[in-house]
């Protein structure tokens, strides 16, 4: 049937407009599909290029210590990390490990070695057992091993990436006899907190000052939502209870004198104090027939003390003030160890009163 020529022209021009929304179609479609394609490529490069690690999920303070549970994990492009940092927890928790005697735990392609008098021993374990030895002078030596608290050496965020070079080992180890001590006759820092590192020194009144025990965490007890104004706890070794206890009795026989406590400005890079304090004869031997100090401690304070020509200083300055006190000194011993014990029991009481409260309400 014939057409007319604006039939033809409308027909024409239908059809070269269906032509050219077929091509612009293409042309669209073909354009996602490479975006589309981009960006697959993109997410598969991108998840190559991620890695798992572990994170800070709280912030921590320099000299805190870091806790599994402060960790999480979380997926981050590799090209933003240290190349340091790890997915594997036993990583950190092989870097805490010691033995009983404060020797270092190193790891080594997978496997474990102590460092003992300067030469490294790799530690194997009996199938049979689960024992961990060495094999010393062709010996079999089985050895016990001591995980030691971690600490931040600096204040880190919420989501920083935890690497091994971030973290340093407690100067503070859970040995066998640590114990936690109250003590309530320390002069104490006004702005001194829950969680500051400290170092307990005693200054004579001739001006001789020694360090009696260093780097301890200070927690200070709270009553009924109140810090307390002059007791603090510590974590001390059998052998600092004793140096401590030896400082303090010496402190209160020598008038004027003061036993006090200095803060660490940052607690995970500085290094712990080499205490100075020459504890008195009777202590000292109290000290080497001791059984619940361990033997690594009392080598260091044999050590510590004979470099110090300690004998000299005792007899030259520390004896010399508690000898100048003389009865004095001895009432003065009685009265300030009565105050002390009064101190605690009323600190005591208002404890419990404080909980007997919160029952009751």
């Amino acid at each position: 049937m014939a057409t007319n020529p604006m039939q033809r022209k409308a027909r024409n021009s239908f059809l070269l407009g269906m032509l050219l929304m077929l091509l612009i179609c293409g042309v669209i479609i073909a354009l996602l599909f490479i975006q589309l394609m981009n960006k697959t490529k993109k997410e598969q490069e991108e998840l190559r290029q991620s890695v798992n690690v572990y994170v800070l999920n709280q912030d921590v303070s320099s000299g805190q210590v870091i806790t599994t549970d402060m960790l999480e994990m979380k997926t981050i492009n590799r090209n933003l990390i240290p190349n340091n940092a790890t997915s594997d927890l036993s990583v950190i928790s092989n870097y805490a490990l010691q033995d009983k005697e404060g020797n270092d735990i190193i790891t080594k392609n997978g496997k474990l070695y102590i460092n003992i008098d300067n030469k490294e021993y790799e530690i194997n374990q009996e199938t049979e057992t689960d024992n961990y030895y060495i094999m010393r002078n062709n010996e079999k030596k089985y050895i016990e091993l001591n995980s030691v608290p971690l600490v931040a050496k600096v204040t880190m965020k919420t989501n920083t990436v935890l690497t091994t070079e971030m973290i340093a080992k407690s100067d503070n180890p859970t040995t066998d006899d640590l114990r936690k001590e109250e003590y309530n006759m320390l002069v104490l820092p006004t702005d001194l907190q829950t969680g500051d590192y400290v170092d307990v020194r005693i200054l004579f009144p001739s001006g001789q000052n020694f360090i009696v025990v260093s780097k301890k965490e200070v927690e200070i007890p709270n009553i009924a939502g109140v810090d307390s104004l002059d007791t603090i706890w510590m974590e001390l070794r059998e052998d600092e209870i004793l140096h401590m206890s030896c400082a303090i009795v010496e402190a209160y026989r020598a008038p004027g004198t003061k036993l006090y406590v200095t803060k660490y400005t940052e607690a995970g890079m500085q290094e712990a104090s080499t205490p100075t304090f020459p504890v008195n004869k009777e202590t000292s031997e109290l000290i080497s027939n001791n059984p619940n100090i361990v033997p690594k401690a009392k080598d260091e304070i044999n050590a510590r003390y004979s470099q110090n020509d300690s004998a000299r200083i005792r007899n030259e300055y520390i004896n010399s003030e508690i000898n100048a006190a003389g009865e004095q000194g001895e009432s003065n011993l009685q009265t300030k160890v009565n105050e002390s014990i009064t101190n605690s029991k009323n600190s005591r009481k208002e404890y419990l009163d404080s909980l007997n409260a919160s029952v009751t309400q």
